[in-house]
């Protein structure tokens, strides 16, 4: 059996704004500029690119915005002032995540962290949560930020020894654990007490901060492409108390968006031994290079991590699978960053390394529960399939509740299931091989080449899969329109 994998590897395919300098902080309009502040620009998508560009235009006053930077002292932009300051403009797309919430939270969460941690978090200056409040002239939620000191860990890694790369590792491990180090009652997003969300729906931390609902996309129609809420459900957002009902938010948000003519089935969830790893855990949701700064002289010294919007409170294994894109660069053959992180979050964060260690078919049902609407229910009736077969092994008591399927549909599972298999290892080599993202974004300068790379791509793939001859009933992929049905990106 050749693998989609494979056969790529065979086919050989393998916006700053800134204001003049003057006596004053003066600022010009956008036609100034040359640029159109309100249309996203810095990259461009490999599938649907047309609708990702409209669900990030943002319609707002940018002269209005300049003008707050001025008073004061995810569209981004880095204002420099007269004095060489940098301010950081930061505007929510649509697509972040639920109006409002989204912003106050992640206002609330820099401002929890930087009161209980010593996580080195850039200020926040000034922010507004509600583009239609009579004291909000820029027409967009905002928030406006100190610029983080230091450079990139983007731009540095690159140039870094590999000793330097450990103890950089070490050194954010350091500072991530004051944050798996946080108590918190129950599951959901972090809001300032003050807000306009109710208080039936808040659970009070202290006099500042509260727990409320998650503002994650998980649980909301707001990420590109996502169905809309099917039988009239109404949205499970949290706050959630207990691992039971935080794991109801996940089925809802799942069965929610499930079509019309599927089986409303409301199925209780089920969990058993696994409470010791779903302690509430508040972590960095994309803790990748980019987010990270490093000191310009020394590069193992953190000087800021930015950008903690959806941030939330989850239980401790939903990060056990995850790991930050520098644990995981080129250039380690034996996987010594990964090593080196894993060592560090045992030393440092217990609590986000021990469901590292546990048997990852205990916590895997959990991923897919909410998203069958999106990757099929292949994936789920994978790991419940499993998770049957392994149920006395992995030390459940009692009878499995969810039965073996007959020899012929276990047939028919594992067909369905290579091919689900091989159309995710086809979106992951191809990212690799075009240099995008898993949603197929590049930099605009790289578009061109890209696209003709990716039509590079699709025709030797196409010619090695029709040219395969030894096929058998294993190989998921056979023809062109098994080919084209997987196939993640739009082509050109």
């Amino acid at each position: 059996m050749t693998c989609c994998s494979e056969v790529l590897k065979l086919c050989g395919l393998c916006t700053t704004a800134r204001p003049p300098r003057s006596k004053h902080h003066r600022f010009y309009t956008h036609r100034a500029f040359g640029i159109d502040p309100c249309s996203y620009t810095s990259g461009r998508w490999l599938r649907r690119v047309h609708s990702e560009r409209a669900s990030r235009y943002i319609a707002f006053d940018f002269n209005a915005l300049c003008r707050r930077i001025e008073g004061g002292f995810n569209r981004v932009f880095i204002f420099t002032l007269s004095d060489s300051t940098k301010v950081v403009a930061r505007l929510p797309f649509p697509l972040a995540g639920p109006a409002r919430l989204t912003t106050n939270s992640e206002v609330a969460t820099i401002r929890y962290l930087q009161a209980n941690t010593r996580i080195p978090i850039p200020t926040i200056l000034d922010w507004s949560d509600d583009a239609r409040a009579a004291d909000n002239a820029i027409g967009s939620e905002y928030i406006l930020m100190e610029h983080a000191p230091g450079d990139s860990l983007q731009t540095k890694w690159q140039d870094m020894a590999g000793d330097q790369r450990v103890r950089c590792i070490g050194a954010i491990v350091h500072h991530i654990k004051d944050a798996t180090d946080l108590k918190f009652p129950g599951y959901g997003s972090l809001y300032l007490n003050n807000s306009w969300v109710g208080a039936e729906r808040m659970q009070p931390l202290d006099a500042t901060f509260c727990l409320g609902p998650h503002c994650g996309t998980r649980y909301s129609d707001y990420k590109l492409g996502d169905p809309p809420s099917y039988y009239g459900r109404g949205q499970n957002r949290g706050p959630w108390s207990t691992l039971d009902d935080f794991c109801k938010g996940l089925i809802d948000a799942g069965v929610a968006r499930l079509p019309h003519s599927a089986t409303d089935e409301n199925r209780k969830p089920f969990y058993h031994d696994i409470q010791r790893s779903a302690s509430p855990l508040l972590f960095h949701p994309d803790l990748h290079k980019r987010n990270i700064f490093v000191s310009e002289d020394d590069p193992t010294l953190i000087t800021g991590i930015i950008d903690w919007q959806a941030t939330s409170i989850e239980p401790a294994f939903w990060y056990s699978d995850e790991m930050p894109d520098f644990v995981l660069s080129a250039g380690s053959s034996n996987g010594l960053y990964r090593k080196a992180f894993e060592s560090f979050s045992q030393l440092l964060a217990p609590a986000l390394s021990g469901p590292r260690l546990m048997d990852e078919s205990l916590f895997r049902p959990f991923r897919y529960s909410y998203r069958t609407w999106k990757d099929g229910a292949v994936a789920l009736r994978r790991e419940l399939i499993e998770t049957a077969q392994n149920w006395e092994k992995l030390g459940f008591a009692g009878q499995c509740p969810f039965p073996l399927p007959t020899p012929e549909e276990l047939a028919k599972h594992e067909k369905e299931y290579r091919l689900f298999v091989a159309a995710q290892d086809l979106k992951r080599d191809l990212s690799g091989l075009l240099d995008s993202d898993s949603g197929g974004w590049v930099p605009v300068e790289e578009w061109e080449a890209t696209q003709l790379r990716h039509r590079e791509l699709f025709d030797g793939m196409l010619e090695a899969v029709l040219l395969n001859e030894e096929v058998d009933d294993d190989e998921p992929v056979t023809d062109e329109e098994t080919l084209r049905s997987i196939w993640p990106f739009d082509l050109p």
